[in-house]
């Protein structure tokens, strides 16, 4: 049996289609038998085979070069379009960030308490606004203005309590938040002059919260300025967000009415010290607005809130506030 078997098992070695088939059948070698090949790699390569593996082998290698070097170069010439997109775009005159967040994750939670707090306080008073006055624009900017004010004579009668106890001494700070209340009660003159007050009960819906809010400012301050000047700071963005709207929304019509009288000697005719002492974000004489119709006054009444919301925000991480006069003082002394 065995000795019949011999001479078939030589015909099928030496038969070209067994030997491809039994080639194709073959089990993947074990790693002892891989290790074997390996090492008997050079007389292999040394065949035509083994060449011809190596000429295939190289430009596999060559292509898959070329294509990293393709997916590098394509990723560096993105960089101009990424850092592109990653620059904000310039700050416009008056104009600042409008998007209104909360203290970084790794803040002090106290910190984002309170500004969560008057987040939402923030929000329920702009939605009892909206229902109240969703289409009389004088009447909510005249409510508006007539609380918009209320917060910095009540930061000045905390810190002339303090004056008076000793406990503190800031002369720039009541400088310039009493700059703040004259630039609002500009504001709230503006509005009545176009009619804003011109229905008892909103007279009344703004004095009598006006009153209340007072208190409450005074009581916030106390216990913490910096809660204080956060809650500010959201009414004067949420009043620079409700002009910009109108302005977008009748910019025509309000260009084709005149300026009221108020607001020419506001804003061109009186002495300009106190328009420029609270906007400390930038120097004296640096902003002249101009007012030929009634736009231009609810463009500069807008730009004076981003100014208010600058240095409210300013308030929060400053010990003390510098007063844009004092700041300019010290640099003319400094250059003498």
């Amino acid at each position: 049996m065995a000795a019949s078997a011999a001479p078939l098992r030589a015909a099928l070695a030496r038969s070209p289609a067994a030997t491809a088939a039994g080639r194709a059948f073959l089990p993947p070698l074990p790693p002892r038998a891989r290790r074997i090949r390996l090492r008997l790699g050079p007389a292999v390569l040394a065949s035509g085979r083994g060449r011809r593996i190596r000429a295939e082998a190289t430009a596999r290698t060559r292509q898959d070069k070329e294509q990293q070097e393709a997916e590098v170069a394509a990723v560096e010439d993105s960089f101009a379009v990424r850092e592109a997109a990653a620059t904000p775009p310039p700050e416009e005159e008056g104009g600042f960030d409008e998007e209104l967040t909360l203290a970084g994750e790794d803040g002090d939670w106290v910190i984002r308490l309170e500004q969560s707090f008057n987040i939402f306080l923030t929000d329920t008073v702009i939605l009892i606004l909206d229902i109240l006055y969703r289409d009389r624009d004088y009447a909510r900017f005249f409510v508006l203005e007539t609380i918009a004010r209320v917060p910095y004579f009540a930061f000045i009668s905390v810190l002339h309590l303090y004056e008076t106890f000793g406990w503190s001494r800031r002369a720039d700070n009541i400088k310039v938040h009493f700059a703040e209340s004259m630039n609002e009660f500009h504001h709230l003159l503006i509005m009545e002059a176009l009619g804003g007050n011109s229905v008892w009960i909103d007279r009344f819906l703004a004095r009598f919260s006006a009153f209340f809010y007072y208190f409450v400012t005074v009581a916030m301050y106390m216990l913490s300025p910096r809660m204080a000047y956060h809650f500010s700071e959201c009414v004067e963005r949420h009043a620079y967000s409700t002009y910009d709207k109108f302005l977008k929304l009748n910019g025509e019509e309000l260009k084709k009415l005149p300026a009221p009288e108020v607001a020419v000697n506001y804003y061109m005719n009186e002495d300009l010290y106190m328009f420029d002492e609270f906007q400390t974000s930038r120097a004296p004489n640096s902003r002249r607005p101009k007012v030929d119709n009634l736009y231009d006054v609810f463009v500069n009444v807008r730009d004076d809130e981003a100014e208010h919301c600058k240095t409210m925000k300013a308030c929060q991480t400053h010990e003390t506030l510098r007063s844009p006069h004092s700041v300019q003082s010290s640099t003319e002394a400094d250059s003498k």
